[in-house]
């Protein structure tokens, strides 16, 4: 039986690309959609191309009950579920002076509150040896001015893969996460002032750490943060095949303060 990869977001950007390389790695996809049909349905297209299997399947993952669905979904088309990629999440400035709990209830309820919904799911119905990966920042390493929400909604999520680990040692299921600074996607890059390229890491420096964390190599790795760019907050690491580490700045100067997908 094949085994099968559920990607959240896997329709764009980051997501689309990690859901192309775990076809590539010879995964079953299922293509998770909050509201791009279209596109869902052409990373579906491009991964049969390649000679794989994908569905694509819509929900929205604060939502419990759409979560369910969505591994239900994955269990009835596919049988099993192999490995989990949490690739949705929000970003916005706004100093915690300006008190905007409304900015911070949407950051907490897409970042936190979502990633705890999809780990349960993972956790009832991954298989034994399975790998859940979800993504962190290092913006909580840097503690960067005017992130107060999203780094306390990333700070919860590494308490509770870390936790996780713990429950789902004695089945060797491993849980991950992968800190990255900023990608430049096509997206970020339109709302951002940065555009240097060397102050950014590349699509592929995610994919490659998704992929090998997902692989059978990495079984022995749980309860981590895997840094994955060269920066400050104590987060270095080199995960680019063949090139130098990638220097990120201080901060990150988003040009809109509305919430946009960070990765």
């Amino acid at each position: 039986m094949v085994k099968t990869a559920i990607v959240m977001g896997g329709s764009r950007g980051l997501g689309r690309s990690i859901a192309r390389r775990l076809a590539e790695d010879r995964f079953a996809i299922v293509v998770h959609f909050s509201t791009h049909t279209h596109d869902a349905n052409e990373t579906v297209i491009e991964i049969k191309e390649l000679g794989g299997q994908a569905i694509a399947v819509q929900a929205d993952i604060t939502q419990e009950a759409d979560v369910k669905r969505l591994f239900e979904a994955a269990l009835m088309e596919f049988g099993r579920i192999d490995v989990v990629v949490n690739n949705v999440g929000i970003l916005a400035q706004s100093p915690i002076a300006r008190g905007d709990a409304e900015t911070f209830d949407q950051i907490i309820r897409t970042n936190l509150r979502a990633t705890f919904l999809v780990f349960a799911q993972a956790a009832s119905h991954i298989a034994d040896g399975g790998r859940i990966i979800a993504f962190t920042s290092n913006l909580v390493g840097i503690s960067s001015p005017f992130y107060g929400a999203y780094v306390a909604s990333k700070a919860g999520v590494e308490g509770l893969a870390r936790v996780l680990a713990n429950e789902l040692r004695k089945r060797e299921v491993s849980v991950n996460l992968v800190a990255f600074g900023p990608i430049a996607t096509e997206h970020l890059l339109q709302r951002t002032s940065l555009v240097a390229s060397e102050a950014m890491g590349e699509t592929n420096d995610a994919v490659h750490v998704v992929s090998y964390l997902a692989g059978p190599e990495a079984g022995w790795i749980s309860g981590q943060v895997i840094p994955a760019v060269e920066g400050p907050g104590g987060r270095a690491s080199i995960v680019r095949p063949g090139a130098g580490p990638v220097t990120l700045p201080a901060d990150l100067l988003v040009a809109d303060a509305s919430p946009f997908r960070a990765y």
